[in-house]
């Protein structure tokens, strides 16, 4: 689905005065950005994308930059958000700190409990959530919800938690980028088990544990979780998987049902890398973005700042 800005600031009217035709409601992904310095903040914002389109027929919703000046924290949004929930019978899918890094870096943005949004929006099958700092999510049931990812820089424990203890009948893709510590990322692989034990997810097809300082131990784990068998398409990317933990996963459970696996930024050598392929020769592996230690023997996650 196309993605179409909505803001304030935005000309409604041609040159000519003539006023300018939006697109189809229910045809587009809105994309809600407050430009920096303007008038009203997220308020105005709101109030004029109620005005100009009609809620009931959004599909797609994409909350961009929400802030004026300083970093405050997303709740206010998503309060605002939320009370007009039964506006919006039609979305499906929402994408919560659509921010890139010339706005703000992923661990700067001020985050906050978005299990209301879950709760307020039956019908919702996306959900993605950028930002780690202050973010909470509660134990929840949703029927619909099939696409779940939160990428951060620092994903606290408290939300995988929150994830491992909620009833998701119709999830299919679960993406957790766990980040770093120092961003707030104490998230550790008991979290994560329950996620593993493949009883909690009939439905998942898709499982992304990536952008992690303990990958090695996620990918030891895997070599025998349960979950694995009913998988399509596994992504331990992005961390700090080092051959360790690829002779882990090659030595534990076959992955030659996978069609994909995807290793990209990793830390293995060159002959564990051709021992991967070989040992999935008809599995769809991503080795791109090979990493090497720096002198002082540290290896660093993709995104953590």
């Amino acid at each position: 689905m196309p993605i179409v800005d909505f803001s304030v600031d935005k000309p409604r009217r041609s040159n000519r005065g003539t006023p300018i035709e939006l697109p189809e409601p229910g045809t587009v992904a809105w994309r809600l950005a407050v430009a920096y310095g303007s008038e009203g903040g997220f308020e105005a914002l709101w109030s004029a994308f109620l005005e100009a389109v009609d809620p009931a027929a959004v599909r797609g919703l994409v909350l961009g930059p929400w802030w004026i000046q300083d970093y405050t924290p997303v709740s206010e949004a998503l309060s605002r958000i939320v009370a007009d929930a039964d506006r919006f019978p039609a979305l499906e899918g929402l994408f919560i700190a659509d921010v890139s890094s010339e706005d703000c870096e992923i661990s700067w943005l001020e985050m906050s409990d978005v299990t209301p949004v879950l709760k307020a929006f039956p019908r919702l099958t996306d959900l993605v959530v950028r930002g780690g700092n202050g973010l909470r999510l509660e134990p929840f049931r949703h029927e619909r919800l099939t696409h779940l990812r939160f990428e951060t820089g620092g994903l606290p424990g408290r939300v995988v938690r929150g994830i491992t203890a909620s009833e998701l009948p119709a999830l299919e893709s679960l993406e957790l980028w766990f980040g770093v510590d120092e961003y707030g990322g104490d998230a550790t692989i008991d979290d994560v088990a329950p996620l593993l034990a493949g009883t909690r997810l009939p439905a998942l097809r898709h499982l992304g544990l990536q952008n992690s300082e303990f990958q090695d131990e996620i990918a030891a784990a895997v070599a025998h979780a349960p979950v694995v068998a009913q998988l399509s398409t596994l992504s331990l990317s992005m961390g700090v998987l080092s051959d360790e933990g690829a002779t882990a996963l090659l030595d534990g459970q076959p992955l030659t049902h996978l069609k994909s696996l995807d290793l990209h930024h990793h830390y293995l050598s060159e002959a564990m890398q051709e021992r991967v392929r070989e040992a999935l020769p008809g599995v769809d592996v991503d080795l791109s973005d090979a990493e090497e230690e720096d002198e002082d023997e540290w290896r660093y996650v993709e995104v953590s700042e």
